[in-house]
């Protein structure tokens, strides 16, 4: 099984333990809705490639680190439901396809998030039952990259204060998640997370402008969400403030710090080559060549 169907089947066997036995069909049709079909499931892939680097070959490894970017997966998926909602960004489209309070109503979309949260945490657990020391080291790692101060929540925060510096808006709101992801990829098969800090962090910045370059050039159709969010509710935004080829430049920088600051490991070699070629998904061709 690969990566992308070793995702799915950890993310599928989540939600299908919740909903047997069935519980309330809005809420277990809506928790469904904002999983799949997902997107390009960057958080566990990469959780999943940090652990191949560091040499998780186990079919027991693998499970592991396969529930850990599970639960980050989800923890995505409940910020996106939550970040959808009318009190925040008001958006009506996700993924190409109407946003979870569009399709069951703002009480349920909010019961999903939570739903999503305690799902992510209760998958993480199920995956670590037979290493109660891996359970330990992830969960302080998966709760600081969602929580306060630091994390998910807190870059949503953020969008409440009168003044931002966007590199602390932007490494909560994008950058924490990745920077789990990274650390959790690591732990989940006893390897040090510390020395994979820095490649979460230049991926979540690298995601973060790429985002930014897209809301900016790009129509809500082809992006499957709406375009402009960032303009409309005078949010940071790195193309607006170095404009698009200096957003440009700067990702390209990003990835090449990204792919430099792979740890000496086993794996190395091919996960940087494996950074540089997903760095070519992160902008449409289009985009691109426009800024090239």
């Amino acid at each position: 099984m690969d990566a992308d169907a070793l995702i799915e089947w950890a993310l599928e066997n989540a939600i299908s333990e919740s909903e047997s036995p069935p519980g309330p069909p809005l809420l277990a049709n809506a928790i469904r809705h904002a999983v799949f079909p997902g997107g390009a499931r960057v958080r566990p892939q990469l959780c999943l490639a940090v652990a191949a680097a560091c040499n998780a070959g186990s079919k027991s490894d693998l499970l592991l680190s396969a529930g850990a970017g599970a639960a980050l997966e989800l923890l995505h998926c409940a910020s996106l439901v939550h970040d959808d909602l009318p009190c925040f960004d008001g958006a009506d489209m996700r993924r190409g396809k109407p946003s979870v309070h569009v399709s069951f109503g703002e009480p349920i979309a909010l019961l999903t998030g939570d739903a999503l949260i305690v799902m992510a945490f209760s998958t993480l657990a199920k995956a670590c039952a037979s290493s109660p020391a891996t359970l330990a080291r992830l969960v302080p790692i998966v709760a600081s990259a969602v929580g306060a101060p630091h994390g998910i929540v807190a870059g949503q925060a953020w969008e409440s204060e009168a003044e931002v510096d966007t590199q602390t808006y932007h490494r909560a709101k994008t950058g924490a998640l990745f920077i789990g992801a990274a650390e959790a990829g690591a732990a989940s098969v006893d390897a040090d997370p510390a020395p994979w800090r820095r490649l979460g962090a230049y991926l979540g910045d690298a995601y973060q402008v790429a985002d930014d370059l897209r809301d900016m050039m790009m129509d809500s159709e082809t992006l499957g969400k709406p375009v402009g969010q960032d303009a409309k509710c005078a949010r940071p935004n790195a193309a607006n403030e170095l404009g698009p080829r200096g957003a440009m430049a700067k990702l390209n920088n990003l990835i090449e710090e990204a792919a430099g600051s792979v740890p000496e490991c086993e794996g190395a070699p091919a996960l940087r080559k494996l950074v540089h070629a997903q760095a070519s998904r992160l902008i449409p061709a289009g985009v691109a060549r426009a800024l090239a």
